[in-house]
């Protein structure tokens, strides 16, 4: 038989390791013949877009440069699938892909939206009486699915935001007067990003001097008292604050526009508590929005977590070899120290259209900081190194041949 491979949602800097894991795994496999990659997510297979991933990934240097590749070399999408009952003309043309490539296998790696068209393709399958397998493979920056004690793509993400952080706790430590920095992060629902930048306490710096998370009570008056006790102890302040955090004030600093899934489209809060600062302390003041490079820095990613994603990939296709469907695949924490993990799975719907939120136990009683237990919870996920393959200078990606754009 054959298998096919999709990405889909935001991307990461650890998904295309994934992919290379069920791609190994599949080398491996004598039952199986060709590896087809769906491009653009599930609209590769509702439009029959595939391309044949043995005719791309050819050597053993082509698949070491794509696992250290950020982003989704097959490209991703947002596409919310319906229900079969609303709509059985595109489960039709998704079952015509699959019988017309022979393919007995749908490896799909996203996040909780993704995990959605696990569970409805899997039981579309059964619906109809077919063995066609459906495998869900974890993903995403934001560290929000249930299950699992942390998804593939958010370990690099952390070790890119808090080194990020710690650079600017330099240059905003430079000049003699006092300054306030507030550092905007990814996160938008739960605060596991903006969360993280609590790692640089480890190495014995004291900013973040305030982390705000969605999870955790916020007011402006509350942001301002914070602000200057800190201005008290410390010339240049730095605020970590996740996209998330409301206050009805910022509405004049946010689209309110929608994606297909509901989902509000955010950033703006650190420009509103920009203005605040600036209106009611005065000082000098600028906020910064990490933006798409949370997501897409490689050059800085974590090897634990390139090498996770890599095993999970492995995982998802032997759990498929082995008869399940609409599943998830999952890590379950072991031990912290020394770390260990091991893999196993869920069914898709309990993770579908879910959210994991930041613990409420690991957020001080103020609201404004994060426990030294987040700290052992996060560091094991930024450990390593990653050898990058450079050239002049430079990093370099696997680049998508012209069939795969």
């Amino acid at each position: 038989m054959n298998i096919a491979i999709a990405q889909s949602g935001g991307p990461t800097c650890a998904i295309n390791a994934s992919l290379v894991g069920v791609f190994k795994q599949g080398l491996l496999t004598e039952e199986i013949d060709a590896i087809f990659g769906s491009i653009n997510g599930i609209e590769g297979m509702i439009g029959d877009e595939l391309v044949n991933l043995k005719t791309i990934i050819r050597s053993n240097e082509d698949m070491e440069l794509l696992r250290q590749t950020p982003s989704t070399v097959l490209g991703s999408c947002r596409y919310k699938l319906p229900s079969y009952e609303d709509d059985p003309e595109v489960y039709e043309k998704i079952m015509k892909t699959l019988t017309t490539h022979r393919i007995g296998i749908f490896i799909y790696i996203g996040g909780n939206d993704s995990m959605d068209t696990v569970v409805k393709l899997s039981a579309y399958m059964k619906h109809v009486g077919s063995d066609i397998r459906i495998i869900g493979v974890p993903k995403t920056i934001d560290n929000d699915l249930p299950i699992t004690d942390h998804t593939p793509g958010f370990g690099s993400a952390a070790k890119y935001v808090a080194a990020t952080v710690q650079e600017i706790i330099r240059d905003s430590s430079v000049y003699s007067i006092p300054s306030v920095t507030i550092v905007e992060i990814m996160g938008r629902h739960s605060g596991w990003l903006a969360a993280s930048t609590c790692i640089l306490r480890a190495n014995g710096e004291e900013a973040p001097h305030l982390i705000y998370l969605p999870e955790g009570d916020f007011s402006a008056e509350s942001f301002i008292e914070d602000v200057r006790k800190e201005m008290a102890k410390h010339k240049a302040v730095l605020v970590a604050v996740s996209e998330g955090v409301y206050d009805p004030g910022m509405e004049e600093f946010q689209s309110g526009a929608t994606d297909v899934f509901g989902h509000k489209y955010l950033s703006g809060v650190g420009k509103y508590l920009e203005r605040l600062v600036a209106d009611k302390i005065g000082c000098k003041v600028r906020s910064i929005e990490l933006n798409v490079m949370q997501r897409c820095s490689s050059h800085i990613c974590s090897k634990t977590d390139i090498d996770e994603a890599e095993r999970i990939g492995r995982h998802a296709l032997r759990a498929a070899l082995d008869g399940n469907t609409g599943m998830m695949m999952f890590f379950r924490r072991v031990s912290d120290a020394p770390y260990a993990v091991t893999i196993d799975m869920t069914d898709a719907s309990n993770v579908a259209n879910l959210e994991k939120m930041f613990p409420a136990k690991w957020i001080t009683p103020e609201g404004n900081q994060v426990t030294d237990d987040a700290i052992t919870y996060f560091l094991p996920l930024v450990q390593g190194e990653v050898g990058i393959y450079m050239k002049n200078g430079m990093p370099t990606h696997f680049q998508r041949p012209l069939q795969m754009r």
